[in-house]
């Protein structure tokens, strides 16, 4: 029996639930570039809060209803049930649900199992390293859940896609099933993101992070010191915003660096990307943290090379799949300021060094992670899973 008649329904008219129960966050842009550039599945985004401007999306569930309330968005994830979502769902004739995270993917499982349709789910990161221990001890009901269900998921769900060869491998280590696990890069834009041309403006520095332990910004502000007296124009531009901001603001006044230093807190992601393009280097010093969360693999670092922009980070969980050491940017080891200090030196000190390893990392993203491609991928891998649950009922 052919792929082809296999299908029904002609793919061009398939929908595509894209799972999330927190939607349209903005440190999470690559989850709606990836739909956005679906050409034959269209995508109904499903989640139980909205934390953005869905725009002209197909919003399902409570998420498309903009006073919900937190009472409403727990008592959803308390428990995964699929009856939250199914009377939103009543217009739609799904064929997949793809869901983010393995911890949200709990609770598509009841979802997919109700409308008898596959469940792809995508493992970006903290739901592959991050501690059971430490999940259960954080008291909040999706990550509690994410361990106690996820059995369940890994039985039940049809395939897991995996960011990263780090988090394929993270995955199989949490008893993911090794014949459901694929690595799949969400990959860049490249038609919408332009090489710069040049080297950037000498001295600035700018770090993409949400402020957390594992991104590391506390050894980079401790570079930034070590690198001051040496670089009179030195600047650093931190985007992002989180529980350390106040602590880490007060470590950059102590070292003395306060006036080299902008906090400029969560921005828009055209606001982002028109930083990093007007950067001599991105920085990406990001640790292991003590609960074990770890980079999945940070497509910021291919937002930088895609603008011809070179990276310094440090060789932490996926990021050395993005970055190529001496080729598109400087790897070093974790927490290591000295190695980190002395990175960002090289490459201040050598515009012309800047200029090439951002035109390699330019190539290089164009090679393997243009957005278009992959998600053509992508879509072949959802008419597998539809094909494969097929092939499974009339078995």
């Amino acid at each position: 029996m052919s792929i082809q008649r296999l299908h029904p329904q002609p793919a061009a008219s398939r929908k595509v639930g894209i799972f999330r129960l927190q939607l349209f966050k903005p440190s999470e842009t690559f989850i709606y570039e990836q739909a956005g550039r679906l050409a034959r599945y269209s995508p109904v985004y499903i989640g139980s809060r909205s934390f953005g401007d869905p725009g002209n999306r197909t919003v399902r569930g409570s998420a498309a209803k903009p006073d919900t309330s937190s009472l409403r968005a727990l008592s959803t994830a308390l428990l995964p049930r699929a009856r939250p979502f199914l009377p939103a769902l009543a217009q739609d004739r799904l064929s997949l649900i793809h869901c983010h995270f393995g911890v949200d993917g709990v609770y598509a499982v009841p979802l997919a199992q109700r409308l008898g349709i596959p469940l792809v789910t995508t493992l970006h990161g903290f739901d592959v390293t991050r501690t059971d221990l430490d999940c259960l001890r954080s008291g909040r009901p999706a990550l509690v859940n994410g361990v106690l269900f996820r059995k369940r998921l890994t039985a039940r769900g049809s395939m897991f896609l995996c960011v990263s060869e780090f988090i394929r491998q993270s995955a199989l280590a949490r008893g993911y099933p090794p014949d459901k696990l694929r690595v799949h890069y969400i990959g860049i834009d490249c038609e919408r993101i332009a090489p710069r041309q040049g080297p950037g403006q000498p001295g600035l520095i700018v770090h993409v992070a949400r402020l957390v332990e594992k991104k590391g910004t506390t050894y980079l502000l401790r570079a930034v010191a070590k690198l001051a007296p040496e670089f009179e124009d030195l600047r650093l531009v931190v985007i992002g915003d989180g529980p350390r901001r106040a602590d880490l603001e007060a470590q950059a006044a102590a070292l003395g660096i306060a006036g080299r230093c902008r906090f400029v807190g969560t921005l828009p992601n055209h606001e982002v990307m028109a930083w990093i393009r007007q950067a001599a280097v991105k920085v990406v010093p990001s640790i292991t943290a003590a609960d074990g969360d770890m980079e999945g693999f940070g497509i910021v670092n291919l937002e930088a090379s895609a603008q011809g922009v070179p990276v310094v980070a440090s060789e932490s969980g996926g990021i050395g799949e993005a970055i190529v050491n001496e080729q598109t940017g400087l790897l070093c080891p974790e927490r290591d300021v000295e190695a980190l200090s002395a990175s960002i030196r090289k490459l201040l000190l050598n515009p012309d060094l800047r200029t090439e390893m951002g035109l390699r990392g330019r190539a290089r993203v164009e090679q393997s992670f243009n957005i278009a491609r992959q998600t053509e991928k992508l879509e072949s891998i959802y008419d597998e899973a539809i094909d494969a649950a097929r092939l499974s009922r009339i078995a």
